[in-house]
């Protein structure tokens, strides 16, 4: 008998989009934002799927983190935040200790993250450990900085006035941060070196923000359409003996323990070569993340690597109240990364542009 991971399920066709790939993400009021070298496109989800014009172009630095505004966008820069308008003229910045660089210049380590009506920012900002007896995190020895804890910062995007601000357990290399589409919850992930992701769910309030759970060692998803429920996907660092799962987990906000749990071992096995049985053990998944498509599906994705051939992508759909597989999906050609558009189609990227995709009917 067949298992749920290893029935198929055909991508259907939804439509391509012709032009230069390049990362895609869904913003807030139907909007699409793309990502060039030197530059940020926002387009409506509509114009861009059908080949139409952006809505407005942002002028940014290469290797910028940018989210987009109405009419502009907010710059996460080595050493300030920043708000441009669609003329590329600064509106307001917001100054902060330099990131720390490593062997690298200095970067900020994730796109800020605009709520859904478009009125406040969410930024994290290092902090410097200066007050006698203040723990230090991490040393910079080439600048001979000492760092603290991080700062979420919650930032008025008319006029960069901070909100709130609250410091955060974390020293951190990469941030995600996802708005509940309600506006009412911020889930904020930041990978700290050797310590793995810690995640928050956090509740903005007139008198601050408040942390409402945490989780460790998994990243956020995103937040299940029409709930509170939360994802979170965890992957094997092996920062430990025996840390190698892999799990996809579901969050009630308000408790730190996961109240549905997957193990994503369940979903791969060994893939014989041509006409031989399988090898137990020699084929490896790297799972890679986790998109919600819309209420009732989540598309985790993989890269499959058989022994002594090419690593492969794999997709597997999962129901969200379960985290079960439902399949595997299989496409004509082998998917790019992916882009979901939340109500039920998702994006590709392929090698002359993108790919839409839609499940079977009744899926």
């Amino acid at each position: 008998m067949t298992s749920p991971a290893e029935t198929s399920i055909d991508a259907v066709p939804a439509g391509t989009v012709a032009t230069a790939p390049g990362p895609v993400l869904p913003e807030p009021g139907e909007r699409l934002s793309v990502r060039r070298e030197d530059r940020l496109e926002v387009y409506g989800s509509g114009a861009f799927l059908g080949g139409g014009e952006p809505l407005h172009c942002v002028d940014v630095p290469a290797e910028t983190p940018a989210a987009p505004l109405d009419d502009g966008a907010v710059l996460a820069e080595p050493d300030r935040i920043r708000a441009v308008g669609g003329d590329g003229a600064t509106r307001w910045e917001l100054p902060h200790p330099p990131w720390r660089g490593g062997l690298g210049a200095p970067r900020a380590p994730g796109v800020p993250s605009v709520s859904p009506d478009g009125a406040l920012v969410g930024v994290v900002v290092p902090a410097l450990a200066e007050e006698p007896g203040h723990q230090v995190l991490f040393r910079d020895e080439r600048t001979r900085l000492r760092y603290g804890r991080d700062v979420l910062l919650l930032v008025e995007a008319a006029n960069g006035r901070v909100r709130a601000s609250r410091p955060v357990n974390s020293c951190a290399s990469v941030v995600t941060q996802r708005w509940h589409p309600g506006g009412r919850l911020l889930a904020l992930s930041c990978w700290t070196a050797w310590y793995s992701w810690s995640t928050w769910w956090v509740a903005p309030r007139r008198d601050g923000l408040h942390l409402r759970g945490s989780a460790r060692m998994r990243e956020v998803v995103g937040f299940v359409p029409g709930s509170s429920r939360a994802l979170t996907l965890r992957r094997a660092e092996r920062l430990a003996p025996g840390d190698d799962r892999d799990e996809l987990a579901a969050h009630t906000i308000g408790t730190d323990e996961p109240v549905a749990l997957y193990d994503l071992a369940a979903l791969t096995g060994p893939e014989p070569a041509p006409g031989e049985g399988a090898h137990p053990g020699e084929s490896e998944a790297v799972f890679e993340d986790a998109h919600l498509l819309d209420a009732r599906h989540v598309l985790v994705t993989a890269r499959h690597q058989p022994p002594g051939r090419r690593p492969a992508p794999r997709h597997w759909l999962c129901d969200t109240a379960t985290l079960r597989p439902l399949g595997r999906m299989r496409y004509p050609e082998p998917p790019g990364p992916v882009t979901p558009l939340g109500d039920g189609t998702w994006l590709t990227e392929g090698a002359r542009g993108f790919h839409r995709w839609s499940l079977p009917a009744g899926g």
